[in-house]
């Protein structure tokens, strides 16, 4: 069966869009599918240890977002936004541009006067290499001159920054969060620890590949936008000993299992391994590592969805997203969470 985009379609009411996070984190709502029973259940994100048990390896991307979207102007006083998606080298960047017709090779942008840069290159897919000008450290200045890359459809301002990142991230280099792990909060990773679930990070930076609309009709013509990832030989060795010892490995995000999936050697098996990724999760896929996963919910047609269904079918989880609707679960971003068992 050739599967379209449109397969991944569902009707979602425009106000169960979640336009600001929930306080505290795990106050969000979870919805529980078990795969196997078929059965749904409805509790709140702090619930979520009762279904995780001693043994368990809970897999999180340690990513941390940087204040990616930034304002600049053209040498005759036009304005242009500039999205950080990926870094090539100390000064070089691929980023996002609009309008795009005001930024040709050569064209030269004033962000503020710490920092200004110039296009150097046009990738195949529009998106722009620059070469950024300053003095000092980069990030340093990006975080006077830039602001958080909010999904477009999320209208209101965040009043807290800290909200758009994870209690646990670390490193620098995503243009979006990796929202499932937004519901988590220190407490709550302390009684997972103490009840004996092992915490594994892994890395991924967030960039266009996760979030790029699917335009072609059959999604296998779907090409995805690489993303950046590593994972350490201490993550390598706790996945692969769960794996043979049959615990579960539990994916907190998409991001998480795309990295996962992407450094199996073997079904079962994982290598310590860093560099880039462009794997496209969709049904009908074999799990190498992946045993379940807590995720939020995605947009209608977007690869996120198509990989969510891959863990069971497209109709099982249309089925959910349709009862996730009529029980008013928040959706995207900010929203509730899934647990697939």
């Amino acid at each position: 069966m050739t599967l379209k985009k449109s397969d991944f379609y569902y009707d979602l009411p425009k106000e169960l869009i979640a336009q600001t996070p929930v306080y505290p984190r795990d106050a969000s709502r979870l919805l529980v599918y078990d795969r196997k029973t078929k059965k749904t259940e409805h509790r709140l994100f702090r619930e979520v240890e009762e279904y995780l048990q001693a043994g368990d390896v809970l897999v999180i991307n340690d990513t941390k977002v940087l204040p990616a979207r930034m304002y600049a102007r053209t040498a005759n006083g036009g304005s242009v936004e500039v999205l950080l998606l990926k870094r090539c080298d100390l000064k070089r960047w691929e980023v996002l541009v609009k309008p795009g017709k005001k930024c040709k090779i050569g064209t030269r942008l004033t962000v503020s006067d710490e920092l200004s840069l110039t296009v150097e290159g046009i990738t195949e897919s529009g998106e722009r290499i620059v070469s950024f000008e300053y003095e000092g450290v980069f990030e340093d200045i990006l975080t006077r001159v830039g602001t958080m890359p909010l999904p477009p459809y999320i209208t209101q301002k965040l009043e807290d920054q800290s909200r758009y990142q994870t209690v646990y991230c670390k490193t620098d280099g995503s243009a979006a969060a990796p929202t499932a792990g937004l519901h988590f909060t220190e407490e709550l990773l302390a009684r997972l620890q103490a009840k004996g679930v092992v915490i594994a990070p892994v890395l991924l930076h967030v960039g266009l590949g996760t979030f790029r609309p699917v335009k072609e009709d059959v999604i296998t013509d779907h090409k995805m936008h690489t993303e950046y990832f590593e994972v350490s030989e201490t993550t390598a060795e706790i996945v692969n000993a769960a794996k043979a010892e049959g615990r579960r490995v539990i994916a907190v995000g998409t991001t998480s299992v795309r990295t996962l999936e992407s450094a199996a050697i073997e079904k079962g098996k994982i290598a310590a391994t860093k560099g880039d990724t462009s794997i496209f999760i969709y049904p009908p896929y074999e799990f190498k590592i992946v045993d379940a996963l807590i995720t939020n919910f995605h947009l209608p047609e977007s690869t996120l969805i198509m990989l969510v269904s891959a863990l069971c079918s497209r109709e099982e989880i249309l089925s959910v997203y349709e009862t996730a609707v009529g029980e008013k679960y928040r959706f995207f971003s900010f929203g509730d969470a899934m647990m697939i068992v």
